[in-house]
């Protein structure tokens, strides 16, 4: 466990829970374990599903567990989370991801 993540599960278990919070665990925990990620980055869409950063790291921890369906259902999400919001640029990424997992999904062709 990194030092970020030990300090943000801590700050968790004291209380209390934000998606802010949820934000930072998800995106330490990504680059080393995708599945603890993607559970705090669900839960940081579910108190805010407008939080258009969260989706987008929440369909990079989907995409990096291999399940292109739940990454694909995020980026569509975050993307419109973005668009309400006016974040294009992160709406731009998104789009990308997208349409790069869409391609794997259908073989490359």
């Amino acid at each position: 466990m990194s030092a970020m993540a030990e300090r943000l599960e801590k700050m968790l278990a004291d209380g209390p829970d934000s998606p802010t919070l949820r934000f930072g665990l998800g995106n330490a925990w990504l680059a080393s374990d995708a599945a603890r990620a993607a559970t705090h980055l669900e839960a940081a869409v579910s108190q805010d599903p407008e939080y258009s950063a969260a989706w987008k790291l929440l369909g990079r921890a989907r995409a990096a567990l291999g399940e292109a369906a739940a990454a694909i259902a995020a980026y569509e999400q975050g993307i419109a989370a973005a668009e309400r919001r006016g974040d294009v640029q992160a709406a731009k990424e998104m789009r990308v991801f997208l349409k790069r997992l869409r391609k794997a999904a259908d073989g490359g062709a």
